[in-house]
């Protein structure tokens, strides 16, 4: 049940600051339509994110076309265990650890310098702060939804961009 008065879906909650929406929006498109990343390098960093949030809406979102990227079920399953996975590669585990680090300890993500000369030497700078922004969005977004507690059984399926 939501914590403010709201219908109880994905974007009612937007509408009490119609002013403001537009920019969220602006931020969602730009991330869902023009990152550069590959669409399992988004979609590991994204479940990180949708997990460490506990937001339903966000763990339950999928891609309609996955499949073409070689993400199914299985794929999201082993998000929980992407250390030891042997279904991602070295950028997807990477940007796994970006998402999770980013979520729940972003101090220590900053002061690792270990985890940046890995980063940088798998990751151009450009799409760094790809995945930096991209993270930015789902954290914000995922906490906001989860803390009023809108939209958390609605089904999002995710376009193309």
């Amino acid at each position: 049940m939501p914590r403010i008065d709201v219908t109880d879906d994905l974007g009612s909650w937007m509408s009490l600051r119609p002013d403001m929406a537009p920019g969220l929006v602006a931020f969602s498109e730009a991330v869902y339509g023009r990152s550069q990343l590959p669409r399992r390098v988004q979609e590991i960093a994204r479940m990180r994110i949708a997990l460490a949030n506990e937001c339903e809406v966000c763990r339950n979102a999928r891609y309609a076309e996955a499949q073409a990227d070689g993400i199914d079920e299985a794929f999201y399953a082993d998000v929980p265990r992407w250390r030891e996975s042997a279904r991602f590669d070295l950028r997807e585990k990477l940007a796994a650890e970006y998402a999770e680090r980013f979520a729940t300890d972003h101090v220590a993500l900053r002061a690792d310098d270990d985890f940046w000369q890995r980063m940088r030497a798998a990751y151009g700078d450009a799409e760094i702060v790809d995945l930096a922004m991209c993270c930015a969005l789902w954290l914000g977004t995922g906490r906001t939804m989860r803390t009023l507690d809108v939209g958390q059984s609605c089904a999002l399926t995710l376009g193309a961009g």
